[in-house]
């Protein structure tokens, strides 16, 4: 399946491969009602891993339903997690897929940390609209910022 992805902020430098897992991970995420998804381009700063995804839970029940459809999406696209941290208190899990790390934080976590600051360095990874909804703030890189 053909999708649209680009770049905001530069050249998208992650395989073809992360994009895909991204982008498929993002969407499982928005399917259990996570919030201000997010994917970002780190293959440039970081050797480990080409693409982040983040994502917001209202509770840490729908943490762990996003977790587990992640984690089946993948699945489904010859993709099994290699590590999971923090499912036992599902306030901030991460995802180790290889090609792509995911984190799904609690809400209030996931403003608190803004983890996209951190890697501003790198593009985000526009993603389909039906998985984002409109653009937000974490998307346009202002969130966090005073004004």
């Amino acid at each position: 399946m053909q999708r649209r992805v680009r770049a905001i902020l530069g050249k998208v430098t992650a395989t073809p491969r992360a994009v895909e897992l991204a982008v498929a991970a993002a969407r499982a995420a928005s399917e259990k009602g996570a919030t201000e998804v997010l994917a970002l381009d780190v293959s440039e700063q970081l050797v480990i891993t080409d693409v982040f995804v983040l994502a917001a839970a209202a509770n840490d029940r729908q943490v762990r339903a996003v977790v587990d459809a992640i984690e089946d999406a993948l699945h489904q696209l010859g993709s099994d997690v290699v590590r999971r941290e923090g499912m036992s208190e599902a306030r901030w899990v991460l995802l180790d897929f290889s090609d792509i790390v995911v984190h799904v934080q609690l809400a209030e976590d996931r403003q608190y940390y803004a983890l996209e600051r951190l890697w501003k360095d790198g593009p985000s990874i526009e993603l389909p609209e039906d998985v984002t909804g409109p653009r937000s703030a974490y998307d346009s890189g202002t969130a966090g910022i005073a004004r």
